[in-house]
């Protein structure tokens, strides 16, 4: 039975393998140095963060499209790594912060509610002696 899956399935099978590692190895390379350019009180504000907005109107529609594309490539890398091998969580908060939709404040303050997320946050950060993150007060 497996061996029929495999031989039906055995080039999906290996595109499922390459596309994981990739994002596992793209994840441990790209996360810290994204977390280590945020500013400690970035989740405190990250809604006034934006500093495209004085470009030319060219420039800001090309630098949000990018943004934008790369915030739905990490949410959906972080998507797939809460079943494969990654940092799932972490690459959907990037992810999540770099889109923008209607309910963002809520979903990003919701993931940061839990305390391991915090706690891994900031010890990428203090690996590099970089102040720890300043997190909202959401216990309403």
């Amino acid at each position: 039975m497996i061996q029929n899956f495999l031989s039906d399935y055995g080039h999906l099978v290996t595109w499922v393998a390459v596309i994981s590692s990739f994002c596992f190895f793209a994840s441990l390379l790209i996360i810290p140095l994204i977390i280590y350019r945020l500013p400690d009180d970035y989740f405190l504000h990250f809604h006034e963060h934006n500093k495209m907005e004085d470009k030319h109107p060219l420039v800001f529609i090309f630098l949000r499209l990018i943004r934008y594309l790369f915030g739905a490539l990490l949410l959906t890398a972080g998507l797939l790594m809460l079943f494969l091998p990654g940092q799932g969580l972490l690459t959907m908060i990037l992810g999540l912060i770099l889109l923008d939709f209607p309910g963002k404040q809520k979903a990003v303050d919701r993931l940061l509610q839990i305390q391991s997320i915090q706690k891994t946050l900031n010890w990428i950060r203090a690996k590099e002696n970089i102040n720890p993150f300043h997190f909202p007060d959401t216990q309403k």
